[in-house]
């Protein structure tokens, strides 16, 4: 087992792993997803655990990803926090329908605890960003929570961005936000300071930068176009700094060196990946001097905090 950093998640109590394992990558439909046998699958989802990780995220339109959890990891229930999503539509194909009403969240979390072959989850969190009257309109805020007093949830989250955040916040209900967030793409810096100022948990995603410039290719998931992700590296001029890193450990250390971070997420289907990612995480944030260089250099780059 790794000797990997823990932090508590905000006021929940529980002590993350600050590299977690983002499950997508289980989904084994679409034009970039892997196409991983079960047997891999297993593998790799216990190599996740063996190597002392116990943060997993995961979602209802991440394709085979929850039923994969629950068939290999459910007999290894206690040794893993889960976080899964709500709002997405059961059986929808593709990751892009959404219905917030009662009715659908209620569907959708009583699908994932029986194909996660669990009885709760640690965090049920919204996976669309909206404003609190869209959460409520159609009852969707009020089941969350519902099943949270109910037992079916421990804690409440949002998948979390600009601009309704600072709203999310205010809002008090939620106790983990997800919010996009890596070197390349700082726009969520400051906001994401306000939400673990107020307790919350902090959960980034992107914190790999989209992987390798490769990767930057898969615009139908990221926010932000590989031209942009490019530009801003090479402007920043960010391979001056590697002092023998590889672009990718300088990207995950840049991300776990905000003090703000409980854990990030970061998915694979590669075994080799995976033990990498673990490595550059052991490794810790980059020494404070490179991560104010890196600022001032990106920030000249255009990839700075939006003010809240």
């Amino acid at each position: 087992m790794s000797d990997l950093p823990k932090k508590l998640l905000g006021n929940t109590g529980f002590a993350s792993t600050t590299l977690g394992y983002g499950a997508m990558e289980l989904r084994g439909s679409g034009p970039y997803a892997p196409q991983l046998a079960d047997t891999e699958a297993e593998k790799l989802l216990n190599q996740v655990l063996d190597a002392g990780i116990n943060f997993i995220d995961t979602s209802i339109c991440y394709g085979r990803s929850e039923e994969l959890i629950g068939k290999y990891l459910s007999r290894r229930r206690s040794e893993y926090f889960l976080a899964s999503k709500c709002g997405c539509v059961v059986g929808a194909i593709g990751m892009h329908e959404h219905l917030h009403t009662a009715d659908n969240i209620r569907r959708g979390v009583e699908n994932s605890l029986r194909l996660l072959k669990t009885d709760h989850l640690d965090l049920l969190q919204f996976h669309r960003s909206l404003t609190k009257s869209e959460y409520e309109q159609e009852g969707a805020l009020q089941e969350v929570l519902k099943i949270k007093a109910e037992g079916k949830t421990r804690f409440l989250g949002v998948s979390a961005i600009l601009p309704n955040m600072t709203e999310h916040i205010a809002m008090g209900c939620f106790d983990a936000f997800q919010v996009p967030y890596s070197a390349l793409q700082r726009d969520h810096e400051a906001v994401i300071h306000k939400a673990s100022a107020a307790g919350a948990g902090i959960i980034i995603r992107g914190g790999a930068a989209r992987g390798t410039p490769e990767d930057w290719n898969k615009r139908w998931y990221y926010m932000i176009d590989k031209d942009t992700l490019q530009h801003r590296w090479d402007q920043a001029g960010l391979d001056d700094l590697l002092n023998g890193m590889s672009r990718i450990e300088f990207t995950i250390r840049f991300t776990l060196s905000n003090p703000d971070l409980d854990t990030t997420i970061i998915g694979t289907a590669n075994p080799q990946h995976l033990r990498d990612n673990i490595a550059y995480a052991c490794k810790g944030p980059l020494a404070d001097e490179i991560v104010a260089e890196a600022k001032q250099r990106l920030a000249a780059a255009g990839s700075v905090p939006l003010a809240v």
